[in-house]
């Protein structure tokens, strides 16, 4: 491992547009009265282009500072739509325009903030397929999507073109940022070598984020883009930037090329064994999918057509149920011909909200009790002490395995042999199959 690389002394990543017209003079005026931008930066800033994946929580601030700064071209990727639950966070939309496109959303929005903006729109999702073509036309890229498998791919299409590109990752409180660029640091593989196993992290969906801490990594984002752009101040290639909006902390950590690193040459399906270190990229994908409401891709990422991945996730893993088997088995159960408990660990409000026929809610916390201990809390244990199988169901699948892990170990201890599994997905992959819900 060398000396962490110094971003200071990078030169302007645009040359110079053309003379500003009088009208463009007076609207930013505010950033030409700065020294280090002046009318040459905001020259530069005006013939950029900046490809943007996604268009939701890190996107929306990070696209409205650049279109109002004036960066020429914005190409936004997202196959997303706008929903309401967006809205807590997801700034550059409004209610007019849930059930609408993301993309014309987004760019609808910048057209009415600076018509002189230039806007692409990408409604699809991508994949190491379309990764290469739609980073090749950029000056460089804005990762704002929630989900690994399209982060590996930003960042390997990045490396193999040579283009910069500047990332964000937001979980309720805390938020982190930095810029890769393999022709002169590190990339995104050397911060997270290996991905995690599908699941082991939960999505914002799943865990949450307070609206305003992507507000302050979606300008970060803008931030670093603009001075990358300009040539100016330091970026945050080689650093990590970590903040904990809860006690307003910001933390700087030197982030290094991994000694040793092979060049990425090629595009490669996500969690490629070879590669990342585990099996089952097709699974993976799958999973993810499932697991994550993704902005700018988050599911299919093969650069060949290695046939449809299983529709029965219960080949390779046992302890997953998925919908259209859950479906099965409860209207067996109500034909009295399966005896089963389906528990939702999700809280009381999501439960409330959307739920399904049968299912029996203890939220996860009062299913743990104690976090350290392998014991099931007194009050969840003598709900849990009857049924031989149990079937648990969270929002998007992680609480419930957490569910599933602690379950077993308790079983483990209490010497009961049963059986545990749990929804892969999902309520939303549940909502997703159309499968039917009630809720106030």
């Amino acid at each position: 491992m060398g000396e962490p690389l110094s971003a200071a002394g990078l030169p302007p990543l645009v040359e110079p547009g053309p003379q500003l017209s009088p009208e463009q003079l007076r609207r930013y005026a505010r950033n030409l009265r700065v020294p280090q931008i002046g009318e040459l930066g905001q020259r530069r800033l005006r013939a950029a282009t900046v490809l943007c994946v996604g268009a939701g929580a890190l996107g929306s601030p990070a696209l409205l500072y650049l279109a109002a700064a004036g960066v020429g071209t914005l190409a936004i990727v997202d196959d997303d739509d706008v929903e309401l639950s967006n809205l807590q966070r997801q700034v550059i939309h409004g209610s007019e325009a849930v059930g609408r496109a993301k993309t014309a959303s987004a760019a609808a929005r910048i057209r009415e903030l600076n018509p002189d903006v230039q806007v692409v729109e990408h409604r699809r999702r991508l994949d190491a397929g379309s990764a290469l073509e739609l980073v090749s036309g950029c000056d460089l890229v804005l990762d704002g999507s929630d989900n690994f498998a399209t982060r590996y791919l930003v960042s390997d299409a990045c490396e193999i073109t040579g283009i910069p590109h500047v990332w964000a990752s937001i979980l309720r409180f805390d938020g982190q940022a930095s810029v890769f660029w393999a022709q002169h640091g590190p990339t995104y593989r050397d911060l997270h070598p290996v991905p995690p196993q599908p699941g082991s992290v939960p999505s914002c969906a799943e865990a949450g984020v307070l609206g305003a801490l992507p507000g302050m990594l979606g300008s970060t984002l803008a931030m670093e883009a603009m001075k990358l752009i300009m040539g100016t101040g330091v970026t945050l290639l080689g650093r990590l930037s970590i903040c904990d909006a809860l006690d307003g902390s910001w933390t700087q950590i030197p982030l290094r090329r991994a000694a040793g690193a092979a060049a990425v040459t090629h595009m490669s399906p996500f969690a490629d064994p070879a590669r990342d270190g585990y099996p089952g990229a097709e699974d993976s994908e799958r999973l993810l999918a499932g697991a994550t409401g993704t902005s700018g891709g988050g599911a299919s990422c093969v650069a060949s057509e290695p046939g449809p991945p299983s529709s029965d996730p219960t080949a390779s893993d046992p302890e997953l149920v998925t919908p259209e088997q859950l479906s099965d088995l409860l209207a067996e159960r109500a034909a009295g011909r399966a005896s089963f408990e389906l528990i939702d660990v999700r809280e009381p409000w999501e439960h409330r909200l959307e739920r399904i026929d049968g299912a029996q809610l203890i939220p996860l916390g009062e299913l743990l009790g104690q976090p350290d201990a392998p014991e099931i809390a007194d009050g969840a244990a003598g709900q849990l002490d009857g049924p031989d199988d149990v079937i648990l169901l969270c929002q998007a699948g992680v609480r419930s395995a957490q569910a599933l892990n602690r379950l077993r170990e308790a079983d483990i201890v209490a010497g009961r042999t049963r059986r545990v599994r749990h929804l892969a997905g999902g309520m939303s992959s549940w909502s997703g199959a159309g499968l039917p819900t009630t809720g106030d």
